[in-house]
């Protein structure tokens, strides 16, 4: 019975290269990921840094992933979950993505933040307005919760008391 031969270094290291890449992949096709999140997914499974950047690298010059794409997919999808641009751009920075992407992602969504904060307000509690102050700082927690500015609270919950 023969003996598999070792694999010359070279082969090994494109072997792993094409395990990386395979990984990589399977991954994409679950969702889409910001660059760093999947280079720490890649890395968790205990794929060699060095193999991990040059592997995402790749797939970023043959646009397979990239940070700009999957903050404009991203900053969409939360927002119609009700979710305000405070909350989506702390996820957005937990999840690796650059604060000047970010930003970009967040303006070119063209949401209308305060529209949004009214449609989420009126979904939880109902059309009127809130009848008191406890009330009133009930749904501004909440508002905030969600990751909306104290303004925009403020704006969805209608005229009033000013509250903090």
């Amino acid at each position: 019975m023969r003996r598999p031969r070792k694999p010359e270094p070279a082969e090994r290291s494109e072997a792993d290269e094409r395990a990386v890449r395979t990984a990589a992949l399977a991954l994409l096709a679950g969702r889409d990921f910001a660059r760093r999140e999947l280079a720490r997914r890649l890395s968790e499974r205990g794929y060699p840094e060095p193999l991990v950047e040059q592997v995402i690298e790749s797939l970023a010059s043959e646009r397979l992933i990239g940070d700009e794409r999957f903050a404009g997919q991203f900053v969409t999808q939360r927002a119609a979950r009700g979710q305000g641009p405070l909350r989506i751009r702390q996820e957005l920075a937990q999840r690796g993505v650059p604060a000047e992407t970010v930003e970009q992602a967040l303006e070119q969504a063209g949401e209308d933040w305060t529209g949004r904060a009214r449609e989420v307000r009126r979904k939880r509690f109902g059309a009127a307005l809130p009848a008191d102050f406890r009330e009133r700082a009930k749904q501004a927690r909440f508002l905030q919760y969600r990751g909306f500015s104290g303004e925009q609270a403020r704006a969805a919950l209608g005229p009033g008391d000013e509250f903090d």
